[in-house]
């Protein structure tokens, strides 16, 4: 797992388009990010990939742009046309990102996914975030993998699992109780700081 993860952060790292001995045409430089300033958190963008190529430090080849995002295709890709959405500031994890930055990139799904399937002949995609180190996240700095897919293309060993029913058991409650119970205790911390913000 750890060969896999860092196979997987080298080629984030590697210039786009050496093994193919040449420079592609289309790597492009992005415009400047509040990645290159901060606190704490300074040396962790200093050496974050996407950071780097937000600052126009590395190469990539950018297939979408705005003020909060870019798109770019994965240096690694699992399928042709695999993409990746980051954020153009710097956050280490999902729930670290503001909804208001998760709501600009998955604003853009819909758009920058259909232009990727035509452009790949996909009638289909996978939408995944790999948050955290067990799940598999190698780079940590929020993205969005847009997966291009075709039938039959058996990308996920997952797939040719049986799945199984869900089991309406004392275990099963348990799990539904103590999820609302923290959605509850998130809703009243997020109301008392609205209301602290008010007065």
């Amino acid at each position: 797992m750890e060969a896999r993860r860092l196979a997987i952060l080298c080629s984030h790292l590697c210039p786009v388009g050496s093994a193919q001995g040449g420079s592609p045409s289309r790597v492009s430089r992005v415009s400047h990010s509040v990645c290159a300033s901060g606190s704490e958190e300074k040396d962790q963008r200093n050496d974050c990939v996407f950071c780097k190529i937000i600052r126009g430090e590395s190469p990539a080849l950018k297939l979408y742009e705005d003020d909060a995002c870019l798109c770019i295709l994965d240096t690694n890709p699992l399928s042709h046309g695999h993409s990746l959405i980051i954020p153009k500031s710097h956050f280490h994890s999902l729930e670290a990102t503001p909804p208001s930055v998760v709501a600009a990139m998955c604003s853009k799904v819909p758009f920058i996914s259909s232009a990727i399937m035509k452009a790949t002949n996909c009638d289909s995609f996978n939408l995944v975030v790999n948050n955290g180190a067990a799940a598999g996240q190698v780079i940590f700095h929020t993205h969005i993998h847009i997966i291009p897919r075709k039938a039959r293309d058996c990308l996920w060993p997952s797939e040719s699992l049986r799945r199984h029913p869900l089991k309406l058991d004392q275990e099963t409650v348990k799990l539904v109780d103590s999820v609302h119970k923290v959605l509850s205790l998130s809703s009243n911390t997020e109301d008392s700081k609205d209301q602290g913000s008010r007065i």
